[in-house]
């Protein structure tokens, strides 16, 4: 049986390029006769980009008709909970729930999809952002994991802390590390599928592979497909084998 998984990387409110990253996906499908493996979504749904209301809604939808998605919770994910949350969110230290509508996170892009206007007073863009935001919206993002194992693979958004297990991992660091989880160059149990950090294009580092290319800042939104262990970035052609670097 072969062991198969797509994921995507991070969104960040492009919601054209979400639709055709699962056009590609589909014609993956097409070719190959699957209609059932798993689509992972690495997290960052939100911010910086033009309808993070349109890539909810695209999510939401889909999870509750059926498709075999899963979704996980990016950084900026859990801030945008955090400020509807407010002060006492759980997990998120107050300056960066507060940074959150600083102009280079994309809080405001994010706040202006649902039609709310983030000057002002913080309490009134709060209860504005609370009375625009659909319920639902507020319950899927509720619901999104912090990672997902499957296909020998583990889908994270940032990555993980070196020499923990799993279990042990705080949600700060599968949402926020960099550093430490880059340098690592040993083998995890797993082949660690993430986002996060911007690169020109989807790169197998052998022990992990990151999968966010920029859709932020205008660059593609990348889908892969993983199917026995070998990385494939899917384009309009087909696959194209992401190989480890050497």
């Amino acid at each position: 049986m072969t062991d198969r998984i797509y994921a995507i990387g991070d969104i960040h409110g492009q919601r054209a390029k979400l639709a055709g990253a699962h056009a590609r996906i589909a014609a993956d499908r097409r070719r190959c006769g699957d209609t059932t493996a798993p689509v992972v979504h690495v997290g960052d749904l939100v911010d910086r980009g033009p309808d993070s209301r349109g890539v909810i809604a695209f999510l939401a939808d889909g999870t509750e008709a059926g498709a075999p998605w899963i979704t996980l919770r990016g950084n900026h994910d859990q801030l945008f909970e955090a400020f509807l949350a407010g002060p006492d969110a759980p997990g998120v230290a107050p300056d960066r729930a507060r940074a959150w509508l600083q102009r280079s996170m994309g809080g405001r892009e994010t706040l202006a999809s649902y039609g709310v206007d983030a000057d002002g007073p913080l309490a009134d863009i709060r209860a504005a952002a609370r009375a625009a935001i659909p319920p639902g919206h507020r319950a899927f993002l509720a619901g999104l994991r912090p990672y997902h194992l499957a296909a020998r693979c583990l889908f994270v958004h940032a990555g993980i802390r070196p020499g923990l297990p799993l279990e042990a991992q705080s949600e700060d660091d599968l949402y926020w590390i960099r550093d430490d989880f880059y340098a690592e160059t040993g083998a995890y149990p797993w082949l660690v599928v993430h986002g996060h950090t911007p690169v020109e294009t989807v790169r197998h580092f052998g022990n992990r592979v990151d999968i966010d290319t920029g859709a932020a800042w205008g660059g593609p939104l990348s889908a892969v497909v993983i199917e026995d262990g070998e990385v494939s970035l899917l384009d309009e052609d087909g696959r194209v084998p992401v190989p480890p670097a050497p």
